[in-house]
């Protein structure tokens, strides 16, 4: 998977895994892992899936529709790469937090759906639930920051509250942060991930 690694100054801090929205690229979130933590590595990928020459991370059927199947072939793609990843750049594997906008916090929230190993923590915006009918491994211990917004057209209001309770229900700690906006990724939420992340 295309990628950049940029090893930070501390190494007892998590490696923050940034995952892109459509059409974004694994320059995108560098700023906001700039904002969350200065001194953590990252790992930021771009999805392996064009969609009209648009990187994503898997395919849709159509908006608000995933392809589930690829849905998850590509989340177990993404968490060989984090194996590969981890050993390759030498950081520890199991202290990684994915930061996911839209696309990228699909993908992110699917990795906890599939894999209680696959991340300690997440911070996702905009996310939708991945799959439904599914049991989810147990996620106690692993903390989970959503953004969401109260007008987003894409992911509507109802989407966020049922990914917290899917979560809850898998015994991870949840917060949900509300912006009054649509889709779009607000400093507002940036800000509030970070005092999260912050309390972690």
């Amino acid at each position: 998977m295309i990628h950049i690694f940029h090893k930070g100054s501390n190494p007892t801090k998590p490696t923050l895994l940034l995952l892109h929205g459509t059409g974004g690229n694994e320059h995108d979130l560098l700023p906001l892992a700039e904002r969350i933590d200065n001194e953590a590595s990252v790992l930021s990928v771009r999805g392996n899936v064009l969609e009209n020459g648009m990187p994503r991370f898997f395919r849709r059927l159509a908006e608000g529709v995933f392809d589930e199947e690829d849905l998850i072939f590509r989340t177990k793609e993404l968490h060989e790469f984090l194996d590969e990843a981890a050993e390759k750049y030498e950081f520890d594997r199991d202290n990684i937090i994915a930061i996911g906008y839209s696309n990228g916090a699909n993908i992110a929230a699917s990795l906890l759906f599939h894999r209680e190993d696959a991340l300690k923590a997440a911070i996702l915006h905009h996310p939708m639930v991945p799959r439904r009918g599914i049991e989810l491994p147990n996620l106690t211990g692993k903390s989970i920051f959503i953004a969401a917004g109260t007008n987003d057209p894409i992911c509507s209001p109802q989407e966020s509250t049922d990914l917290q309770s899917l979560f809850e229900n898998a015994h991870a700690n949840v917060k949900i942060h509300w912006e009054n906006r649509g889709h779009q990724l607000t400093m507002g939420e940036v800000d509030a991930a970070a005092e999260w992340y912050r309390g972690l």
